[in-house]
């Protein structure tokens, strides 16, 4: 049980021992058979820590439920061609199923066409696509996560002060909802003002590049709400390189986010975690291949990781396990 991962990460393999420890999951989640399903995952970039948490998550699933995964990654982070290129890839390999992180939720539309086209099966992960037949969407409330990591922000200021927006990808469905939310957290706190609004595409190199050109247009900066960890790594950074001091909250609780919020450099993260996005939406693609009921939504819930409670967030990714399915799903 393993899978070749076809570009960016190289070959990692499943070890035996856990699936043999999880084969009672096995026969929990998806039924008893081992029927080796074949299922296509495409996730955005080798760049975001995020993206490895799902893929990793996937790979772990896979393995609980006796099928395979091959993971799909442009070697340019969010590119749109590569991506539609892999999936006129994945097509003429006929695979069980998919699992598809658009790049871009408009842009893919032809592609998800073309899987529909071909009677591939599609879980939509993570972000939304616009358009398209599919068997369920599974992933974070964005927009809640997001109010929920600004309000925590601007408590812990003490509802005084100045900050600063990082934002993802321009026109990107997650990045629009992530912004929104902090936007409406702001609304309840007419004593902080937004100083700055500004893309960083979900990178931690281009946040450093954003982040300083902004503390050198501000003298006093008390916050920053990072749409992302990768981001706010970026943001701690260019601070850190300032001799300057704010309080910083991101949303996905990676695994370098939570060993920030160790160190004391990040405040907190919304936890919209990227290890059981990956279970979840594998564990979805075989149900639904092997005739058993997926619902067509399932939403992680808002919730925050802090000093308080990061142990539960402290295990690598590698030693995780996917739940049952029916713990997730009631």
């Amino acid at each position: 049980m393993g899978e070749r991962r076809q570009v960016g990460d190289g070959v990692w393999a499943v070890p035996v021992r856990a699936a043999i420890a999880f084969t009672a999951l096995i026969a929990a989640a998806c039924g008893s058979r081992q029927q080796h399903e074949r299922i296509a995952v495409f996730t955005k970039n080798q760049t975001n820590p995020y993206f490895r948490s799902v893929r990793l998550g996937a790979d772990r699933a896979a393995a609980q439920l006796g099928a395979t995964v091959t993971h799909y990654v442009p070697t340019r982070p969010d590119s749109i061609p590569e991506q539609m290129n892999e999936i006129e890839d994945a097509i003429t390999k006929r695979p069980d199923a998919v699992v598809l992180v658009p790049v871009d939720g408009k842009a893919m539309t032809p592609a998800v066409g073309q899987l529909n086209k071909a009677g591939v099966p599609v879980v939509n992960l993570i972000d939304p696509a616009d358009a398209g037949s599919f068997v369920a969407f599974i992933g974070c409330d964005e927009y809640d996560i997001a109010v929920a990591t600004g309000r925590y922000l601007l408590d812990k200021m003490g509802g005084v002060g100045g900050v600063v927006i990082l934002e993802g990808v321009g026109g990107s469905v997650n990045s629009a909802n992530r912004v929104r939310g902090f936007r409406k957290a702001l609304e309840a706190f007419p004593n902080v003002k937004l100083l700055a609004s500004q893309p960083a595409n979900f990178q931690r190199l281009q946040a450093l590049q954003v982040m300083e050109n902004v503390l050198q247009a501000h003298t006093a900066i008390d916050g920053v709400l990072a749409a992302n960890d990768a981001m706010a790594m970026g943001a701690i950074e260019a601070l850190a390189s300032a001799n300057r001091r704010a309080l910083v909250v991101s949303i996905n609780a990676t695994r370098e986010a939570v060993d920030a919020i160790k160190a004391g450099t990040l405040l907190a993260s919304g936890d919209c975690n990227g290890h059981l996005q990956g279970c979840m939406g594998v564990m979805a693609a075989v149900r639904h291949v092997r005739g058993l009921p997926v619902p067509p939504r399932w939403a992680y819930p808002a919730t925050i990781v802090d000093r308080s409670n990061y142990h539960g967030a402290d295990v690598p990714d590698e030693d995780r396990m996917c739940p049952a399915w029916e713990t997730m799903i009631r």
